[in-house]
């Protein structure tokens, strides 16, 4: 019993310890949002590759989640509520949940995990030790660009990928249900309400921040050569897919 305790007590000490490095790790690169003129052409390469390289995979599942949540939506208004209210109901769950949530988790996967990668191979490799023997400061020359580029461009991926969704529910209740496009677009617009986008969009805000922050966080602190960086990446991953999960609960109790 006495060693459970030891235990426990370790690892929430440990908990603590992990989460102040991460709030130090952010306000260190808040204080260069001031300089980010000086840095603008990193900011934008960053936007470039977690941005507009994420956009076909962010179209695809976009795609993919409004076909199912129509067919889902579908099977269960079946014989209960009339069918020309789907459009309402698949437009409402995609712009507050399934827009916002998959596109995070789909980011996380491909850009929260390539952070602590791409971090965590210079940690390694002593390349960071370099930048700091050359006066930069790898705080804002790799890790103020990729949060800020994530804290804005998971929204507008948000966005294309809720537009798509409705898109991709409308051409399945078309080919399956024959619902004509004034029916399903009209419960659309008649149920439309700025609040559900706004919503969506302020979660993802606070998604992709979470996930560039944790894969900065992560490539920091990885050690053990290329199997540490393999760790790293993985551990980016799952800890950015739960704090996501996580973060989607606290901002639905204090949105709706």
């Amino acid at each position: 019993m006495v060693e459970f305790i030891e235990y426990l007590g370790k690892r929430i000490i440990l908990f603590f310890q992990q989460a102040g490095a991460v709030f130090i790790l952010v306000w260190k690169a808040a204080r260069y949002l001031s300089k980010i003129w000086n840095n603008r052409s990193l900011v934008l390469n960053q936007m470039l590759e977690i941005g507009v390289r994420s956009i076909p995979l962010v179209i695809f599942v976009g795609i993919f989640a409004g076909a199912v949540a129509s067919v889902q939506t579908a099977y269960q208004l079946k014989g209960y509520i009339s069918l020309n209210y789907l459009g309402a109901a698949t437009s409402v769950a995609i712009f507050i949940e399934l827009g916002p949530v998959l596109t995070a988790l789909v980011i996380a996967g491909r850009v929260g995990a390539s952070i602590a990668a791409e971090i965590g191979t210079m940690k390694v490799t002593e390349q960071i030790d370099a930048l700091e023997s050359l006066a930069i400061d790898p705080i804002r020359y790799l890790a103020m660009p990729r949060i800020l580029s994530g804290f804005f461009m998971i929204p507008i991926l948000t966005i294309i990928a809720d537009f798509v969704g409705v898109l991709g529910a409308y051409v399945v209740a078309y080919i399956n249900l024959g619902l004509p496009p004034e029916i399903f677009f009209g419960s659309v617009k008649e149920f439309f309400s700025i609040l559900n986008v706004m919503s969506g969009l302020i979660k993802a805000f606070f998604f992709g921040g979470t996930t560039a922050i944790i894969g900065c966080y992560v490539g920091f602190n990885t050690t053990g050569g290329a199997e540490g960086v393999g760790k790293a990446t993985i551990r980016a991953f799952v800890l950015s897919s739960a704090l996501i999960l996580l973060n989607d609960y606290i901002l639905s109790v204090l949105l709706f």
